[in-house]
């Protein structure tokens, strides 16, 4: 059984371990940062911290989200590294059994497996899981790092 936070990009929904998440915060103002790459919004002050925020469905080649009402900021941690990820909206968090799931294998090709963790069958619906440690490549990573560090 696993607890999965839900989330929506487009009309597609999504899940994430809870593990994986740090916490879901609504917009707040995003520092544009000169010179990022497109996926990458800006920034963010929270807690004390700078959050570099990531536009989720950018990042997979989805376009760009509309900020609305219900856009939500997933807040997680990836290799050492606080990150917001720009969704349509969080909508829920659920117990899922691992009998549900399916690998994701021959779905997409190899390099972007990574971030697949696999699809539930939630009745009629498929719930996409994704495992964000692996949403952003190496030189990705450290590109984000050096706006942190800026």
């Amino acid at each position: 059984m696993q607890k999965i936070v839900v989330f929506q990009l487009e009309k597609q929904q999504y899940g994430v371990n809870i593990k994986q998440v740090n916490s879901i915060e609504r917009i707040l103002d995003i520092t544009k940062i000169p010179k990022a790459p497109n996926f990458i919004k800006g920034v963010i002050h929270l807690r004390g911290g700078i959050i570099p925020i990531i536009d989720l469905k950018e990042r997979l080649k989805f376009g760009a989200t509309e900020f609305k009402e219900q856009t939500r900021l997933i807040i997680v941690g990836i290799k050492n590294l606080q990150v917001g990820l720009l969704v349509d909206s969080a909508t829920d968090v659920l117990d899922i059994d691992n009998s549900v799931i399916d690998s994701p294998s021959g779905l997409i090709e190899d390099d972007e497996q990574s971030f697949l963790k696999g699809v539930a069958k939630l009745g009629d619906d498929l719930l996409i899981l994704l495992d964000l440690k692996n949403i952003l490549v190496s030189n990705e990573i450290s590109k984000v790092k050096e706006i942190v560090e800026e």
